[in-house]
Parts: C-alpha cells; sequence; structure tokens
C-alpha cells in the first residue's frame, strides 16, 4: 500500500498553453516538492484541436492540409520550447522530431478504412508532445520529474475515440511501473487522454479524456486525493462564458458531480467521479490562476442542498424515428434501434417517444447520425433537426426556468423531479420595423 500523502494532479491544455503558463505550472509544484505527486497533462492549448484537422484532413486524403497544419503545431510548439529553454535539451528535440516524424509516416500510407483509428494514432501526439516538454521543464527547474508513457500503463478494448478501460490489467500495469517510482524522490509524470490496445494500437479515452486519465491513476494507486487545475475558481453554478452572476459550489457529492457532467457540465469529464467514489478518494477542483483558493472539493462527505445549476451542450441534433408502415413504436422496434445506436456509437443525451415515433436527443459529430440512418432507412424514417442546444437544470426553479427560455423555441422538454431538460432552437426576437433597437 502507498503511503497516503499521494496526489494525482491534472493540468488541461489551458494551463500549458504557453511558456508562461508552463513556468506557472512549475511554480505551483515547488509547493508540493517534498510529497509524491503523479502529474497528468493534456496537449497543450488548442493542439488537440488542430490535430483534429490534420486527421480528418489525412483521412479524407487532402494531404496538402494535413501536412500544412501539421506544421503549425510544429512551429507553434518549437515557440513554446524555444520560449521556456532558449537552447532546446538534445534529448527533447529528438523526443518531439521521433514524434512528429511518426505522424508524416501516416502520411505515406493509405489511410485506415476506420476513421476513429486514425483519429487516435493522430491526435494522441498532442499529449506526448505536451508531456515531453513540461517533464524536460520541470528537470531543468529543481523539480525531478520521471516521464512514463500512459499507453504502457492504460490498456483498453479495441474502441477507438472512446475506449473501454481494461481495469485488471491497468490495475497490474500501474501498479508495476508507476508504484516504483513514487519511491524515489520528485514527481511522475504522464499523459491523459490516451490508452493502448493489448495488440499495441493507440487509443483515445473520449474528447477532454484527460480528467479521466487522472481518476483512473487516483484509482489504481490509492491516492488521497485528485486535483483537477482549471481556469476557474471551482465547480461553477453555470458556465462563466455563457451566463453572469454565476456562483462558486464549496462542496459537492459524488452523486451531484456526476448528474452535472452526465449532463454536460464541462469542468469535469463524465467518467471521472465513478473511479474516485468507488474508493472515496475526493477531487480537489482549483484555480491555476489562484493557486492558493480553496476551490471545490468533491467528496462523499457533502450535503444535497444546491443552488440552481446550469448545464448547456451544444451541437445537437433531434432524431425523430418512425416506422414506414405507420405502425406503433413497439418494444422489438426500440430494442432494433438501440443495436444500431451502439453500433455507430451515437451518444444519445435524451430520449423521448409517442405511439408511432421515437425522438433521440445526440452529440451531432462527424458522420455519425448518417451512419445511423442508412442502418435504420429499410423499416424507419428518420427526420434530423440540426444546430440544437440541450439546457439542463439540475435543481431548478421557475425564475431560471423562464430565464432559459427566452429568445428559444421549445422542441422537448422533459422533468425529472430535481432535473429539466430542454432541446431549443434560437430564434430572432422580432420587433417592428419603426421599433428602436436596444442599446
Amino acid at each position: 500500500m502507498l503511503p497516503t500523502p499521494l496526489k494525482v494532479f491534472k493540468f488541461g491544455g489551458a494551463s500549458l498553453r504557453d511558456a508562461e503558463a508552463i513556468r506557472n505550472v512549475a511554480q505551483i509544484l515547488r509547493s508540493f516538492k517534498s510529497d509524491p505527486v503523479v502529474i497528468i497533462v493534456s496537449a497543450m492549448g488548442k493542439m488537440t484541436n488542430a490535430l483534429e484537422v490534420v486527421a480528418k484532413a489525412y483521412h479524407t486524403g487532402d494531404l496538402d492540409t494535413a501536412k500544412a497544419k501539421l506544421g503549425e503545431v510544429h512551429v507553434g510548439m518549437l515557440k513554446v520550447v524555444n520560449d521556456l529553454f532558449g537552447e532546446v535539451p538534445a534529448e527533447l528535440a529528438a523526443n518531439l522530431n521521433d514524434l512528429l516524424v511518426s505522424v508524416e509516416w501516416m502520411f505515406e500510407d493509405d489511410p485506415n478504412v476506420l476513421y476513429d483509428y486514425d483519429y487516435d494514432q493522430i491526435v494522441s501526439v498532442g499529449e506526448l508532445l505536451s508531456s515531453h516538454v513540461v517533464a524536460a521543464y520541470l528537470n531543468t527547474q529543481d523539480l525531478p520529474t520521471s516521464w512514463i508513457d500512459a499507453r504502457d500503463c492504460i490498456v483498453t478494448d479495441n474502441t477507438y475515440r472512446e475506449g473501454w478501460v481494461q481495469w485488471p490489467e491497468t490495475q497490474d500495469r500501474v501498479t508495476k511501473l508507476v508504484a516504483p517510482l513514487l519511491d524515489n524522490p520528485g514527481f511522475v509524470l504522464t499523459q491523459g487522454f490516451i490508452g493502448n490496445t493489448s495488440e499495441n494500437y493507440t487509443t483515445t479515452l473520449g474528447r477532454e479524456g484527460s480528467d479521466y486519465s487522472a481518476a483512473i491513476f487516483s484509482y489504481c494507486l490509492d491516492a488521497a486525493g485528485m486535483y483537477i487545475w482549471k481556469d476557474v475558481p471551482g465547480v461553477l453554478t453555470a458556465d462563466p462564458r455563457l451566463f453572469d452572476n454565476v456562483t462558486k459550489i464549496d462542496r459537492l457529492s459524488y452523486k451531484e458531480a456526476i448528474e452535472m457532467t452526465y449532463y454536460g457540465a464541462k469542468v469535469i469529464h463524465p467518467k471521472t467521479i465513478k473511479p474516485l467514489q468507488n474508493k472515496s478518494i475526493p477531487l480537489h477542483v482549483r484555480s491555476f490562476i489562484e493557486p492558493g483558493a480553496p476551490g471545490t472539493i468533491i467528496s462523499g462527505e457533502a450535503g444535497d442542498s444546491y443552488p440552481p445549476m446550469v448545464a448547456v451542450e451544444k451541437e445537437q441534433a433531434l432524431v425523430n424515428i418512425s416506422t414506414r408502415d405507420f405502425s406503433f413504436v413497439a418494444e422489438h422496434h426500440i430494442s432494433q434501434l438501440f443495436d444500431h445506436i451502439t453500433a455507430t456509437r451515437l451518444q444519445v443525451n435524451m430520449m423521448q417517444n409517442t405511439a408511432i415515433s421515437f425522438n433521440i436527443v445526440v452529440n451531432d459529430i462527424d458522420d455519425r447520425i448518417e451512419r445511423f440512418q442508412a442502418l435504420v432507412e429499410r423499416e424507419f424514417k428518420t427526420t434530423v433537426d440540426r444546430n440544437l442546444e440541450l439546457i439542463t437544470i439540475r435543481h431548478y426553479t421557475h425564475e431560471v426556468t423562464e430565464s432559459m427560455r427566452r429568445g428559444k423555441v421549445m422542441l422537448l422538454e422533459g422533468r425529472l423531479p430535481l432535473t429539466l431538460q430542454m432541446v431549443v432552437k434560437e430564434i430572432p426576437v422580432m420587433r417592428r420595423r419603426d421599433e428602436p433597437v436596444p442599446g
């Protein structure tokens, strides 16, 4: 059993966006120099977005765009590295070059039939690049840091872009590879978001999956606490980029955190909480801007009295499904539909049925809806309404609910005792032509 002070820290892209941000991370870590700490890092800044463009262009045969965008990634990364080091250490330069060349080598071959496979092999490079840079910098700052490859630790199935963790194998590898390093002075640093299949192919754990990676290591190492360092002061009642007058929640229960992340709250990845809950590991959401502030603690000890909390999921689609013979959508129909939903990996956020139709609200990702339509078109008619928002209000009140409705067309609504969901479309506000525009 490892000593109880073990902490697992996760630093996301915003906290690593440039050289100054990485220096700030090093400053935060100085306060924990005497503690055993495992550090999980994401790709720097918007690197994941850029690599997604590379993956898409490569898979569709647009090699000029793929090469150009990869070049932009390289230039942006070199700027950060030069700002940090001046003269780049030879070992770091070789590691970064090898990773970029591995993507260039892919360009010499035809794309895989599975886009998700190509996606994982290319986009995962962002975390690997970032981790090498951060580890090398920490070692120059009298913060000894051991670098390990998360793919040697986290074993998944072959579900690309949404790898399912194989827990016994992962536990065994983390115990053998990571635990011994914690007996030595210094930190252990690895990547979030990525894993590996038993056949040694890289997988990813889902977009923004670095939180989940940190929870996996926390679980396997019996951590005393997991810390997510964000650009917000903690868990807020709504996204401050979308709403005014949001407030910080000091303490949150595991149950409430699971509900909010499931419904789209962006502060934590949805899969993060369960491994922590299983071992009663508290999760601290802290600000890398004000690292001394208390943040939010998520644990089993928090109460269940909360203010209204709002989560907004954009890029949603409402898929209406009905039988071609105008018959009821019965149990066997729904069973068939869920088989196809599983096959195309549609992420269903809400569902509702009438006598002759079945409605699902899904994340509008890639061509998944089109592939789903192709599978069901023989027996079912489908219509799709896109560019929607799914608004979820936990602990809703009449005042908050009505404020969310303004300026929107309601397409679907569902209520539970503590949760209200609305699928909405923005509409322009109508005015008389001779009416002055406010402001």
